[in-house]
């Protein structure tokens, strides 16, 4: 009897998700497009320290090697689908869909990706959520307009790791132990083509202009020289150096004012992963590998020996102070939007557009044991490298630190795709790539 209710009431809400999306699909309108909201970044994938500092735009020409073609299958296949909580990621769809909205139905969702089609391939969909009265039909409206197109694994393995916005204390003035400078973008740091440093590609770098007008590439984080309008306030040193990783935070200071340290550029460097810079050197054991355990380790030790070990990454990140709007939110993404806790993902964007949905199935410690759930690729990460790869937002302060920080495992990923364009790329075997 229950299954026959459930059968019924579920037809009955995919008749109304019906009469929605044919009462939608021939409203689009058709305004001119943006260019593509330039790349940001987000975790690194050696130990449970991960990088989420956004990479500058790349502007080279978009190539990958083959990939496996992808695999349609239905909804009634998504281990956990039926149960999967939808009200943070449709409200994270939503934003990236109003964020379409400007552009012109020919425009395509990425000018380098071409499986997400175009713009008027995905409003009938956007139309349809947006009139969804609740969860459940807006899991109708799902099932009826999209097709789980499952991506297939290449050369790397899967793997889902998690990120979030750390919360620290903050002093105007330093004060012991805040007496680590909270970087600011300095007037110095110029964006050009890489070649114009003696880089062999055109893509877009961080430089450092001279005063004579001459430029170079960024120094490393152990020969950044800080000026005073340069500095935001001070930290403790772990904590600033964690919020560098983290790539934005907010900052709390002893006056209870709270600001949003949001990422502003970086010096260019690789990431290094100064965790396991510590376990290869005998300093911590794997056991301690993780913010909290570095932290202990750095409160024990001497300053020389901190900075020592973080200038093992030569990364180092500059921000700029932003309004925290609404505190429920995260910092924008690389789409531009403020990430959505577990309603927001990163993505390889070398591989996947971002705004597409993704439903993905892993192992969550921070969520209890084996998890699946919807997520929208709205974030990038230099480190995020690789089809079946996620970096999974988790919101903000110490709580949402502890269960991303627990986030490490292999999984499967579909990509949510409107059934025409699925079609499309079944009819041509086209990879998701």
């Amino acid at each position: 009897m229950v299954s026959v209710s459930g059968n019924v009431r579920r037809t009955r809400q995919s008749l109304l998700v019906f009469g929605i999306v044919c009462s939608l699909v021939a409203c689009a309108t058709a305004p001119q497009a943006p260019s593509d909201i330039p790349v940001a970044d987000s975790n690194t994938p050696d130990l449970v320290i991960t990088d989420t500092t956004p990479a500058p735009p790349q502007i080279d020409p978009f190539t990958t090697p083959p990939v496996p073609v992808p695999r349609p299958t239905l909804f009634e296949n998504l281990p956990g689908w039926d149960a999967a909580e939808l009200d943070a990621p449709i409200a994270a769809f939503k934003r990236s869909c109003a964020a379409w909205e400007t552009r012109s139905n020919d425009a395509p969702v990425s000018k380098r990706i071409a499986y997400a089609g175009t713009i008027g391939d995905w409003r009938p969909a956007c139309g349809a959520l947006d009139v969804a009265s609740d969860s459940e039909s807006a899991r109708r409206v799902f099932e009826a307009l999209f097709t789980p197109v499952e991506v297939l694994p290449g050369a790397d393995a899967p793997r889902f790791t998690g990120y979030f916005e750390p919360e620290i204390e903050a002093r105007r003035r330093p004060e012991f132990p805040f007496t680590q400078p909270i970087p600011a973008r300095p007037r110095d740091l110029v964006q050009i083509d890489g070649r114009r440093i003696g880089k062999s590609s055109s893509r877009t770098v961080p430089a450092q202009r001279l005063p004579n007008g001459n430029l170079k590439a960024y120094p490393a984080r152990a020969d950044i020289a800080l000026k005073p309008e340069d500095i935001l306030g001070y930290g403790h040193p772990a904590d600033v150096f964690f919020l560098q990783i983290q790539g934005s935070g907010r900052l709390i200071f002893e006056d209870g004012r709270v600001v949003r340290a949001a990422f502003a550029a970086h010096n260019g460097h690789p990431f290094r992963s100064t965790a396991n810079h510590l376990i290869r050197t005998g300093q911590i054991k794997r056991s301690e590998a993780s913010m909290q355990g570095i932290r202990a380790w750095m409160d024990r030790v001497s300053r020389a020996d901190a900075e020592a070990a973080m200038n093992a990454n030569p990364r180092f990140v500059f921000f700029k102070a932003l309004a925290i709007g609404d505190p429920g939110l995260g910092p924008a993404g690389a789409q531009g939007l403020p990430l959505t806790p577990l309603g927001s993902m990163a993505v390889d964007t070398d591989i996947h557009p971002l705004g597409v949905p993704f439903f993905v199935e892993t192992t969550a410690p921070g969520l209890g044991g084996d998890w699946s759930g919807l997520l929208i690729a709205q974030d990038t990460g230099g480190a995020i490298k690789g089809r079946v790869r996620g970096d999974i937002y988790y919101g903000t302060g110490s709580d949402a630190g502890r269960r991303a920080g627990t986030q490490n495992a292999p999984g499967r990923m579909w990509a949510f795709l409107p059934r025409a364009l699925a079609a499309r790329l079944e009819q041509q075997d086209s990879p998701i790539s």
